[in-house]
């Protein structure tokens, strides 16, 4: 299965074609649902799943560097999730969610995930102990409008002061992530500078 960026403005009409699009790709596979997690859906899945195996995808890294205007901030006030940008490596979860279900999961991880058509969804080749599996994530290009680049660190306190969405605050988003990478024996060193960054500013407490 191979994605191409489809486009079309960001926004709802966009994320319904990504939608149909790999709801067509995973179904045409007549596999399971295979999804790679990086950050809240490791410690937030929200959906059933039958086996969930430590996995690497290489060509890839995890940033806290995508604005985020719904989930966790606001227009007048954008905060911060993580995204999935090209180059290094990164550590995760592959989950498989049973192909019964599937069609029933993809439409809610699509509501929680793609309300603005943001990410681009793509199916990555996943090392795990099983073997190497190709599993749907949600990855973002630097060319994007929500990709914020490197932020200075008053740029990401004033952020972890202020920003809050839906599912909470930027900062909440973080401490979060970063505890469940470690329940998981994950440790993202940059994901915890900034959590150490937030505690010496008294935002949160050291970890």
């Amino acid at each position: 299965m191979a994605s191409q960026a489809i486009n079309i403005p960001h926004g709802p009409a966009r994320s319904e074609q990504l939608l149909l699009r790999t709801t067509a790709e995973w179904r045409a596979s007549g596999e399971d649902l295979l999804l790679f997690a990086y950050g809240s859906l490791i410690w937030r899945p929200e959906f059933e799943y039958a086996e969930a195996l430590s996995a690497r995808v290489l060509g890839f890294h995890r940033v806290l560097r995508m604005r985020s205007r719904v989930n966790r901030g606001s227009p007048q006030q954008p905060g911060l999730v993580l995204a999935l940008i090209s180059g290094g490596s990164c550590r995760g979860l592959v989950y498989r969610i049973p192909r019964d279900i599937g069609d029933e999961v993809l439409p809610r991880l699509w509501a929680r995930e793609m309300p603005n058509g943001v990410y681009e969804p793509r199916w990555l080749n996943c090392d795990t102990a099983s073997g190497r599996l190709k599993a749907l994530a949600f990855t973002l290009s630097r060319q994007s409008p929500n990709w914020t680049g490197a932020l200075h660190e008053p740029e990401l306190l004033h952020i972890f002061q202020h920003a809050s969405g839906r599912y909470g605050t930027t900062l909440d988003y973080l401490l979060r992530t970063v505890q469940g990478l470690r329940e998981h024996g994950i440790r993202d060193m940059e994901l915890e500078r900034q959590v150490h960054l937030a505690a010496q500013h008294g935002l949160c407490a050291p970890l």
